[in-house]
């Protein structure tokens, strides 16, 4: 039986820059070391940053009474009041934030100086989301799928600009800002889907479209792991959703050639690796 991991599975590379910024805080020796937010959606991650004294904070009230000390910003970046609260703190603030969803913040600061009304695609409650929405100084709306954009009621006469969830779905995507273009929205689009996330989905498509098994890794409140097992089930039915070994109820049919391997962003190459040696290994 054969077993494919993808090639793009597991860290990309925002997710790299900043866990390993927050391994150099420790290797630093320095004292105070707190990230807002979980750094990236990984437990096991969390849990070992955590064990080397790194603290989680969730917001610029848990710094209080705290004179020394460095926070850095979570990948998925944070609301611009929030930065602000945070510098205003006089604690060293290290900005984590991915290079890609800095680049989404610019676009809607801008677009939205000129008048433009924006549209986000992608999931209301995310952390990343709710970062770029801050930087939108007029009418910012998210349309979280095309079930949502169905229903969009706007105003026509305005200009809008679309930006996504560098994690999302990349065929809902393009359905999503197809049913507002056809509804007669004059919308400009920027694709902000990351390049890393569409050539992970694009891979693990293809694989589980030939895979009678396949098992995609990645942390429980991954949003881009969650996407890609959609993908992935979609296309295979017996596709198993697992955060480490640990989770993994394995059952392959009997005839079985192919199973696939996938992984979420924020999932590290030693899971991967875990779980590729346990199916080559075992089955």
């Amino acid at each position: 039986m054969e077993v494919i991991v993808a090639e793009h599975a597991g860290f990309c590379f925002g997710v790299t820059k900043a866990v390993e910024t927050v391994y150099d805080q420790i290797d630093s020796k320095k004292a105070n070391i707190y990230t807002f937010g979980p750094i990236i959606h990984n437990e096991i991650v969390v849990g070992d940053l955590e064990s080397k004294g790194v603290k989680v904070i969730e917001s610029v009230d848990d710094l209080k009474g705290v004179t020394e000390g460095t926070v850095v910003i979570r990948s998925h970046g944070v609301t611009k009041e929030v930065h602000k609260a945070l510098e205003e703190t006089g604690l060293e603030i290290i900005d984590a934030t991915c290079p890609f969803v800095k680049r989404i913040h610019r676009i809607v600061e801008e677009e939205s100086k000129k008048g433009k009304s924006i549209i986000v695609v992608g999931s209301k409650t995310h952390p990343e989301v709710e970062g770029i929405v801050s930087y939108a100084s007029g009418p910012v709306y998210v349309v979280e799928s095309p079930e949502m954009a169905d229903k969009f009621q706007g105003d026509k006469t305005k200009d809008y600009t679309v930006v996504s969830q560098t994690t999302f779905n990349k065929n809902k995507f393009q359905e999503t800002i197809e049913l507002i273009e056809n509804y007669g929205y004059n919308i400009n689009i920027v694709n902000t889907i990351c390049n890393a996330t569409d050539e992970r989905q694009s891979e693990a498509e293809e694989i589980a479209s030939r895979a009678d098994v396949m098992i995609v890794i990645g942390g429980a409140h991954s949003s881009n792991s969650r996407k890609l097992y959609e993908i992935c089930a979609a296309r295979c039915d017996r596709t198993y959703f697992i955060q480490t070994l640990d989770d993994l109820k394995l059952e392959i049919p009997e005839g079985a050639r192919l199973v696939g391997i996938t992984a979420g962003a924020s999932t590290p190459k030693n899971i991967i690796e875990e779980v590729q040696k346990h199916v080559r290994t075992n089955f």
